[in-house]
């Protein structure tokens, strides 16, 4: 019986002596929410937040069905633990676990929040504020401090994007096309 990729890459992992398994499992469930972003159009980006390996908030990139600029998946997982926990900060030894570096904002939001850890899979390169282009959490000048890990599942996280995206490129190039026919 052969496995499947998605089987593969767990059984790497959880072998792995960097990846605890709850680890594992909790950035499968991230990146099963990217999915779901992905299926409704938006950039597939999931987050979830754990504290004693319960999920206390999650969400994934929603910002076009929103109509908001500030709905990324990290801060409507931190909104949606929050609104559970009727508290604005987070218990400690609480995890985030997202499946895209964090953008400067959402790294804000995670300082105020109190999040103790930090685990993204894929790095982003253009706007990544936690060691792409800065790394924020290491800055002294803040009074909470983030422990960050990166590269879990990163590579499965990197396809769903560039499928994402070169699929949005693909659908625009029809659309320009069926466009200048009418032209």
């Amino acid at each position: 019986m052969s496995l499947q990729p998605h089987q593969i890459i767990r059984q790497q992992l959880m072998t792995s002596k960097f990846w605890s398994v709850q680890d594992v499992h909790w950035m499968e469930y991230a990146l099963t929410l990217a999915k779901q972003g992905a299926e409704c159009g938006e950039v597939p980006v999931g987050a979830v937040l754990v504290h004693d390996e319960m999920i206390i908030g999650s969400g994934f990139n929603e910002p076009i069905g929103r109509h908001d600029a500030t709905a990324h998946a990290e801060i409507l997982a931190l909104r949606d633990a929050c609104l559970r926990l009727n508290n604005y900060r987070l218990p400690l030894h609480t995890t985030l676990y997202v499946t895209l570096e964090p953008c400067t904002m959402c790294v804000g939001a995670l300082i105020h929040a109190r999040v103790d850890r930090l685990i993204y899979a894929a790095s982003e390169p253009r706007a990544g504020m936690v060691g792409s282009q800065m790394n924020l959490p290491a800055e002294p000048f803040y009074n909470h401090h983030i422990k960050t890990y990166q590269g879990l599942c990163a590579e499965h996280s990197s396809q769903m994007l560039k499928y994402f995206f070169r699929q949005r490129r693909q659908m625009a190039k029809k659309n320009k096309a069926r466009v200048s026919q009418f032209i």
